[in-house]
Parts: structure tokens; C-alpha cells; sequence
């Protein structure tokens, strides 16, 4: 991974507002997906370039795509960390999942095609995704934390599966209700989503 890019997939049903929403389904193209994940020109300025990680970031990140478990709370914390601080670039997407089921449906296969489309782009391929499955706060906090490594895995699965994308590639994780979209509903549909992140050099 030498020269190549690096990103993140945060598969979320909530979180930070780290990019631009695309919230109807029939909007979602992969050109629009590769367009929000490519790094803005980076300028001249007192402030850290803009999609830049540290060279302990990115051997951090390196290390979650070579684990077989599942990450740890204090792992998952750290690259919402690496996420945010780098200012890196992002993009929500619809994801639908039936009520209480991890299984990916007619619903939400065009939205993930798209997805595997543009990380299988020229412009994307070859980079590490983590793929975060979030949930609304309906239900116990438990409950929700597994049902969102479930949906996550389901995803990874997908594009391991429909788009050749390398297992080593694919680090998925839950974050389960710990961070909401719209912490006014916590309910609210809009806290499940899937939230695609992309860190580069």
C-alpha cells in the first residue's frame, strides 16, 4: 500500500455529518459517490492539509484490515478520531434493511451496485474501506450494537462478494446508536444510514 489510497466506509444508519447526504435512493450514482470521495485540491495555509493522515493513522488504519475480530470500542473511537480530525472526504448514502434484520433485500441492492461500482472505479480501487453499521435508538443499546456489525458484515460481504473486492480491503464494524444523525429523534429514519469515508495520502 505504498503509494496507493487508503479509505474508510463507515456503513452507518448514523453519525457525524463528515459529507454531503444523497437521502433518495433514485438519486444515488456511482459517479456522484467517486465525485464526494475524491480529496479536494489541497492549498496554501496555516491549518493541516485537508484528506492527510499520519503515518501512525495510516498504520493504524492498515492494522484493522488485516483482523479477523471484530474492532473494539476504543478502536472504533480512534478512527471516527483519524476521520475527523483529517477533515477527510465523505458521502451518506440510503441503505435499507427489512425491521430487525441484517439481510440485504431488493431495496437496497441498486444503492449498494452503485457503491461497488465507484470503489471498484480507477479512481478508488486498491484502498482499505471500513464499513460501520449504525442503528437508530429504537431498541436496547446491546441489541442494536449487534444487529449494526450485522448489517455492516452483510455489506462487506456484498462487495467481497458481487464486486471482487479483497477481504483484506473490507474491515467492517458496529457502532450500534452511539453516534445519531438527528439526536432530536433518535428514532428518526435518518440515523440509519451508511456513511462512506475515504482516506488518502
Amino acid at each position: 500500500m505504498k503509494n496507493a489510497f487508503l479509505a474508510v466506509v463507515l456503513v452507518a444508519f448514523a453519525t457525524t455529518a463528515l459529507g454531503p447526504e444523497i437521502a433518495a435512493q433514485e438519486a444515488i450514482t456511482s459517479d456522484a459517490i467517486i465525485q464526494a470521495l475524491t480529496p479536494k485540491p489541497k492549498t496554501r495555509s496555516l491549518s493541516p492539509d485537508s484528506s492527510t493522515i499520519s503515518a501512525d493513522d495510516r498504520a493504524f488504519v492498515e492494522s484493522l484490515a488485516t483482523t479477523s475480530r471484530s474492532i473494539t470500542v476504543e478502536e472504533r473511537k480512534k478512527v471516527v478520531d483519524v476521520i475527523e480530525v483529517a477533515n477527510l472526504p465523505a458521502i451518506d448514502l440510503e441503505i435499507y434493511f427489512g425491521f430487525d434484520s441484517a439481510a440485504i433485500g431488493a431495496e437496497a441492492v441498486p444503492a449498494l451496485m452503485k457503491l461497488g461500482q465507484a470503489l471498484t472505479n480507477d479512481k478508488l480501487k486498491g484502498s482499505i474501506y471500513l464499513l460501520g453499521g449504525h442503528t437508530d435508538a429504537k431498541g436496547a443499546d446491546d441489541y442494536n450494537q449487534a444487529l449494526s456489525e450485522k448489517r455492516a458484515a452483510a455489506v462487506r460481504d456484498f462487495l467481497e462478494q458481487n464486486f471482487g473486492i479483497p477481504a483484506q480491503q473490507l474491515v467492517s464494524a458496529g457502532f450500534g446508536e452511539e453516534k445519531l444523525k438527528n439526536a432530536n429523534d433518535p428514532e428518526a429514519a435518518e440515523n440509519r444510514r451508511v456513511q462512506v469515508v475515504r482516506l488518502s495520502e
